[in-house]
């Protein structure tokens, strides 16, 4: 069984940009969402997953976030808009309670 590798862009209402990369996407941005993680996404309140993009292998993801990372930010947008160009917080379904699953049935 093969591993997947996540590299991810996350913002918040100011469009704080953050890039990441995790092997878990729904857990990691759990962590980010929840503030569980002290640092940069905790301080400026960064909670809505704008990018992502997977591979099989680690020194690939690692690579792909330091490139990212390397980017000004207008390079950034340009990837984001690619894929997402209303910034819909990909992950806003990802954690729906299971009361709020049968409302909306």
């Amino acid at each position: 069984m093969s591993k997947e590798y996540y590299v991810y862009i996350m913002t918040n209402k100011s469009r704080t940009l953050y890039t990441g990369v995790t092997n878990n996407l729904m857990r990691r941005v759990y962590e980010h969402k929840n503030k569980l993680v002290a640092g940069f996404t905790k301080k400026y309140n960064i909670q809505f997953l704008v990018y992502y993009e997977s591979t099989s292998s680690v020194h690939s993801a690692l690579e792909r976030e330091k490139q990212i990372k390397g980017w000004l930010r207008a390079k950034k947008i340009s990837l984001i808009n690619s894929m997402n160009p209303a910034w819909k917080d990909l992950s806003e379904e990802w954690y729906v309670s299971p009361e709020k699953k049968k409302d909306n049935e």
